[in-house]
């Protein structure tokens, strides 16, 4: 009888603050620890500098190490050489595994396991994201782990399409996992007559938070808007100078990290989400609001709109004009509009997602004849 495969992952990013390929692996690994275990697989984990600090069923192995999650280039030699020394052990002691998964790059490399890889978004190739000498260097990095995975894993059908087109990879490698929301409890909605615009996530350029300051500036009539998110680099400084330079510092509140357990007052106290990014390969903060029944308005970027839905009221990410124009379609949307993409948003489950990435993996016999 064939069973579940025996996993490995590098898990060596997976001890940095939350963001969204955290929240996908606190939200998937335990699941798929479970159902590997139940049909006979295992599920290991590789652990960084910094170990993992969400919660992991017993079944889990977990492998410490040293080896620091960034910079990139200082992680890459010592994670495949961790990964090759446990490979090796795991052969010695008779209970080899079967595949090793990765969710960021550089990929490990001289593993002689087969090796699965999860594309969360592809911004290091995004001409409007990342500089040149970036994408010079990720480009073949990414084009060779793509390229020699045996599977590859992504969050939604706009990334699949990207890798297929960019790379040539053919359709059948590659399996859409996506995102749950079912994680968030949502607060009956408190909304005041000052209730703001929100953005939520991180604050860094491709999240393009400088539209809606631009969007705040061409109308006076928007909302106030709070952003809710820790900065990168200096962001956070040269935002706050154009709005002061806008003239809307009054109307805007950069209120800093938060916890998750705070996302469901955010979003019960804000008038209208807006997700203006740039690059977004998922953009889980759109069905996050949509479970809450906020109001919401997205990008024509990335993946927003196939998570949204088609009918969520958009913008293209350069027109600051039609973003204001969105916001206030948002704002007017019945309550029916709201209730029937909550319940869409609910069909968003984490327990569907881990049944692909399960199913997707398939069993030891087919892994065994194709290595």
């Amino acid at each position: 009888m064939s069973r579940a495969p025996r996993v490995l992952v590098s898990g060596i990013v997976l001890g940095q603050p939350m963001g969204g390929v955290r929240r996908h692996n606190a939200e998937l690994l335990p699941r798929l620890a479970r159902l590997l275990d139940e049909s006979g697989g295992s599920l290991a984990i590789l652990e960084g500098r910094t170990p993992i600090d969400f919660e992991l069923p017993p079944t889990v192995v977990r492998i410490a190490s040293n080896v620091p999650a960034r910079p990139p280039i200082l992680r890459s030699l010592p994670e495949s050489r961790e990964l090759r020394r446990v490979l090796d052990g795991a052969r010695e002691r008779g209970t080899p595994y079967d595949i090793v998964h990765t969710a960021h790059f550089p990929a490990p490399h001289g593993l002689k396991t087969p090796l699965t890889v999860t594309v969360h978004d592809l911004r290091h190739l995004d001409s409007t994201h990342a500089s040149m000498p970036r994408r010079i260097v990720a480009n073949p990095l990414i084009a060779a782990a793509l390229k020699g995975a045996a599977r590859i894993f992504t969050v939604s059908a706009t990334v699949a399409s990207e890798i297929q087109e960019r790379f040539a990879i053919p359709a059948e490698r590659t399996i859409v996992v996506g995102n749950g929301v079912d994680h968030l409890a949502p607060l009956t909605r408190s909304v005041g007559f000052d209730a703001p615009l929100v953005c939520v996530g991180h604050v860094e350029p491709r999240k393009n938070i400088e539209l809606v300051l631009r969007a705040l500036a061409a109308d006076a009539t928007l909302p106030r808007l709070v952003i809710h998110g820790a900065a990168k680099g200096g962001e956070g400084e040269r935002l706050l100078a154009l709005a002061k330079s806008l003239g809307v510092e009054a109307r805007v509140r950069f209120a800093g990290p938060f916890d998750d357990v705070d996302l469901p007052e955010i979003y019960a106290r804000a008038a209208c989400v807006v997700l203006p990014s740039i690059v977004e390969g998922f953009g889980i903060v759109a069905l996050e609001a949509q479970r809450a029944r906020v109001p919401v308005c997205v990008a024509r970027a990335g993946a927003l709109l196939e998570v949204a839905g088609a009918d969520t009221p958009s913008f293209a990410p350069g027109d600051a004009l039609e973003c204001a124009r969105a916001v206030h379609a948002a704002l007017s949307s019945s309550a029916a509009v709201l209730e029937r993409a909550a319940l869409r948003a609910d069909t968003f489950t984490w327990d569907a997602c881990a049944r692909r990435w399960f199913d997707g993996l398939g069993t030891f016999e087919s892994w065994r004849t194709s290595s």
